[in-house]
Formats: C-alpha cells, structure tokens, sequence
C-alpha cells in the first residue's frame, strides 16, 4: 500500500506532500491545477522513462519520494517485494516501511534509489510491479491490443493457464532447440562434413605420434644431457679413479680409498691414545668415500651407451614440434586441443542415419508442445465465457446493462515468413512465447447491435468502463494492492458517473483505489479527498499544492464541481445530498 508520497519539483508543484489510506481516494481540481502530476510522479516511481520536459521550470530537477508498506498485500507479492529488497540490499524503515525515490534532472539524466540503495530505474518497475498498478488513458488504449487482452484472460484464469502456459513454454523451448540443430545440420551438411574430415586428418596424426604429457620438456631436458655425454663420461671417470684407483692402470698410483686405508692402519698400530683416537674419524672418511665411489660407478654404468640415443630423441623431438607447431604453442595443449577434438568430432555426425534421428527427436518434440497448445488453447476457451460473462454482468452496472462483452480465442495462422510453424488439426499455426492462441476482446453496445472489436466498438467512455468492469473482476486475485486511476470516468456522466463511483467503493474494500476524476458524483463516494489546488504568488509563479479536505471542505469542493457552485447555497445542498445518497448507496452495496 502506498502510504505518502512527496512530490519536487515536478510541473507545476513546486513542493507537495500526500497521506494516502485504506479505501478509496479522490483527487480532484481545476484543470491545469496538476491532477495529472500525481499520477506521473506514481508512473515515476514505477520506473517509467523519464522526461525531462516534466521538471518545473527553474527547478534543476524533479523529485518524487514514495513510502510503501507491504503488510496488506498477498504472500506472492510479498515474497515478490523481499526478494527485490534482498537483490538490491535495501533496507526497510524504523517502522518497517520501504522508501522509493526517482529523480530526474533538467538535463534528462535519471537516477533511482530502494530502501537507501541507488539502483536502476528497472528494480523500482520489479518493486512497484506487484504493489502499484496506475491506470492512465494511454492504459485504457493498451486495453485494444490484442496482447494485453491476452494476458488479462491468462491472468482471470491464472490457476488454470498458468502451470499450462508453462508446461508450453518448456516444451515449446526443446522443440525450438531440436528443430534449430536440424535445420543447421541439414544446411550445413556439406561444411560439417569438411569439418569433421578435417578432424579426423588432425586427430590421426596425433594419434600416430602419440605424445605424452610434459614429453616435449622431459625431451629437452635428455637432449641436452646427451649433448655433453663425453665431457660428463670423463669427469666421472676421473672422479672415480681418484677415489678408487684406476682399476686398468694400477701402476700409475693408487686411489683415495687405499690411501685413507693405509693411513688408518697406521694409525691403529700406533701405541699413543692420541692418535688411535683419530681412527673413527678416518673410517668416517672412507665410508663416505666408498659411497660416492658407488655412486659414480652407477652414473657411469647409466649413461648411455647407444651412439644412436641422442639421434633417437633428436627425431622424437622433430616430431613433437610438428604437432606444436599446428595445434598448440606445447604437448599438454596439444592432447587438450585432440580431445576437444574428438568431442566436436562426436556432434559432427552428418550421416544419414543420425539426420534422421535427429528428425525422430524434432517429431517427437513438435508432438509435445503440439498436446500442451491444444491443452492451453482449451484452458483459454472454457475461461473466456466466464470472464465474458463476469465483465458483462460488471458492465450492467456501470450504466451499459444492454452491452455484452465476448472474448474470442482463435488461433494464428503462421504467416509464409514463419520462421517455426506448427501444424495443429491440420492448420500452419504460429507458435508464439505465449501459445497458437490470440484473444480479441468484442463489444456489442445494446441488444441488437453488432459484436464489433473494442477499438471500432467503444467510445472513450465505455472503453473507461469496460477497463473498470475488468479491473474489478480480476482484483479478487491481487488483494492489497494499490491501483489508480487516471480520469476513469472520461466521457462518462449522469447515472454511468455514479455506478462508476460505486464499482471503485466496492473495488476500494480489497484495494487501496487513488482515483483522478472530475466528476462529483464519483468523488462522492471517497473514503479521503484530495485537493489539488494551484497559487499564484503575484509574480506570474504558479505552484500547485495537494491538501486533503475536511467534511465541510467536501461539501464545498463537491459543490464547485457540480458547475461552479460552490459559492451557492444551493449548490451546497445539492452537494450535501450527494454525499449523503453515496453514503447510502455504500451502505448498501
């Protein structure tokens, strides 16, 4: 429910503040006074473009502040509202209420702000969505599209369509997907078949070469080593003969090891404690010395001894870079490119076994979605006679009693540019996001006249009421909301103007209802009257303010409406008892 709202700068208010309650509300004044001001600041806060046109002249920009509460509204718009605030960090108000600001600068630049957090203008639209609904005249003229007549039948049958319609949706989705790969299949048999040739070339060398992971690196590594073979050969030859001795040459001297064993020999047979105790240190030493003795003999035994090793690799090496240089800058990225390979390689499928699989599996989807547009088209029929006949019975009393309204579902032929048609009953069907179906909403005026569209049909007046009659028909599904009404009662008079002031009363005892009219017979029937009135400073200034008025105030603003009366006594009492006859007919209704 929308509890206040403060308006900035914005046409011709300069600063205003609006409490808004539960019931009904009225908000009425002269022409040019800034009636319509509300409204677009309400359009505002629902993340309508903004205009830069609309910011008061002088003023560096236009402000609209709304306070909203949530508690009276349903638990599907609840959790619709919480998940906003939670997408957007905004917080609620000490008192649990939630803030929405839009402003829009004299330059045209717009900025929007939740519950403290600036966000786009489109999470105020997603906020306001199950909250607010604001019916202007350009509303009134969507009501003639044949998709918003659509979707008012999909909402009145929403426990039934609903779950159809998305049923549909799922299916018509995997029908699309399946149809789409065919189709691309089909034109591009001949290029896939290239394709896939061309990754069967490339995979076969691959597999003929067989590289592993890292062997380019492992390569590198043994090429080099083989490179200095000799140079590392004799250093560990000599290393070990000067540890060991040469073992072919033992008159050129002896090695480390029976040097270190003659000392300690000597050592041990010495008779000084002295000196014996030097023994355990050189066994140490030959210990040592005997395993790096080991050690290089197994070094020298490792090496290669195939004068061929080092060609061996150098060719390996060639072939590896063959692969590198084609498919990826190394090995790794190579085995990973064969393996996106041979997984592209495995869509490629363009035989004609797997084409007429794949034609299989399009029939069998297009059979689906084909049950679930037939199953939705019947939902939609069996529902369109009762809201005819609910909106008919509305409009009886909205002083058109004779009319008659019918809602049409029939099915839309594919046009010959249809990029997917549906063959339904044997027709080429068009099969749209929403269904085969399209919904025309016709109006026959009085008995006897002919059932004709709304847009040939209706005149503003009755399209006004006809839009009351369906908004008070499907409110039994939006409970707590707050919808408003932008001169409702256009064209509208006399007995009309009354049963139309009754409908909103009755609309108001489940929904917030903010009504702009210019009739009093309608403002008569309001739980609270606002005012909006405009002051002239005397400089040529004009601002317009929004005041709500107390009884006698009523009385009198009642009474300028019925032509300018209000300075009549007459008029006065004329106004009096039409406050006291809506007081009654609420009463009764």
């Amino acid at each position: 429910m929308l509890t206040e709202i403060r308006i900035d700068g914005l046409g011709v208010i300069s600063t205003a503040t609006a409490q808004f309650h539960e019931g009904l509300t009225v908000l009425t004044g002269e022409t040019g006074a800034g009636k319509t001001m509300v409204v677009t600041s309400l359009h505002l806060l629902s993340g309508a473009r903004a205009d830069a046109g609309r910011v008061r002249l002088g003023a560096d920009r236009a402000v609209v502040e709304g306070r909203f509460t949530v508690d009276e509204v349903n638990t599907t718009a609840q959790k619709q509202v919480q998940e906003v605030l939670e997408s957007a960090a905004a917080e609620r108000d000490d008192d649990g209420s939630i803030i929405a600001i839009r402003t829009v600068g004299s330059d045209g630049r717009s900025r929007a702000h939740l519950g403290g957090r600036g966000v786009p203008a489109s999470v105020l639209a997603d906020f306001t969505a199950p909250l607010l609904t604001v019916h202007g005249q350009n509303d009134q003229l969507r009501l003639q599209r044949p998709d918003q007549q659509l979707s008012a039948l999909d909402q009145f049958a929403a426990d039934t369509v609903g779950s159809l319609l998305r049923k549909y949706q799922v299916q018509r989705r995997s029908w699309l997907d399946a149809r789409n790969e065919l189709l691309e299949r089909t034109a591009r048999s001949r290029e896939l078949a290239l394709e896939a040739d061309r990754l069967k070339h490339s995979l076969s060398e691959i597999d003929a070469i067989a590289p592993e992971p890292g062997e380019d690196e492992r390569i590198v590594d043994e090429v080099r080593r083989l490179s200095d073979l000799d140079s590392l050969r004799e250093a560990a030859a000599i290393a070990h003969d000067a540890l060991a001795g040469p073992a072919d040459s033992p008159e050129d001297g002896s090695g480390a090891l029976e040097l270190l064993g003659a000392a300690r020999a000597r050592i041990e047979s010495a008779h000084d404690p002295a000196l014996t105790a030097l023994g355990p240190r050189l066994g140490e030493a030959i210990a040592v010395v005997v395993d790096l003795t080991t050690e290089l003999s197994g070094y020298l035994s490792d090496l290669p001894s195939d004068p061929g090793a080092l060609d061996s690799l150098l060719t390996r090496q060639a072939e590896l870079k063959s692969l590198t240089r084609k498919y990826a800058p190394d090995i790794d990225g190579v085995i990973a490119w064969a393996d996106e390979a041979r997984t592209r390689l495995g869509s490629l499928d363009v035989s004609e076994e797997a084409l007429a699989t794949l034609a299989a599996e399009v029939d069998i989807a297009a059979d689906r979605v084909r049950e679930a547009a037939r199953k939705l088209t019947v939902a939609r029929t069996k529902s369109a006679g009762k809201l005819a006949s609910a909106v008919s019975a509305e409009l009886g009393g909205l002083a058109m009693g004779k009319a008659k309204l019918e809602v049409v579902v029939r099915p839309v032929p594919a046009s010959p540019q249809d990029s997917a048609p549906l063959t339904v009953d044997g027709q080429e069907l068009h099969a749209g996001s929403t269904g085969v179906d399209e919904v025309e909403f016709r109006l026959s005026a009085h008995s006897g006249a002919q059932s004709l569209p709304l847009s040939k049909s209706a005149s503003g007046g009755e399209l006004s009421r006809v839009m009351l009659a369906l908004e008070v028909v499907l409110a039994s599904s939006d409970h707590g909301a707050t919808m408003v009404f932008d001169e409702v009662d256009a064209g509208v008079g006399g007995r009309a103007a009354v049963e139309i002031g009754r409908r909103l009363a009755r609309l108001a005892r489940t929904h917030q209802v903010i009504v702009v009219t210019h009739l009093p017979q309608v403002a008569a029937f309001a739980d609270t009257h606002l005012v909006v009135d405009k002051s002239d400073d005397g400089k040529g200034k004009v601002n317009s303010g929004v005041r709500a008025l107390t009884k006698d105030e009523r009385v009198i603003e009642l009474a300028r409406m019925l032509a300018g009366l209000d300075d009549t006594e007459t008029g006065r009492a004329h106004a009096e008892e039409l406050l006291a006859t809506a007081r009654a007919e609420r009463a009764l209704a």
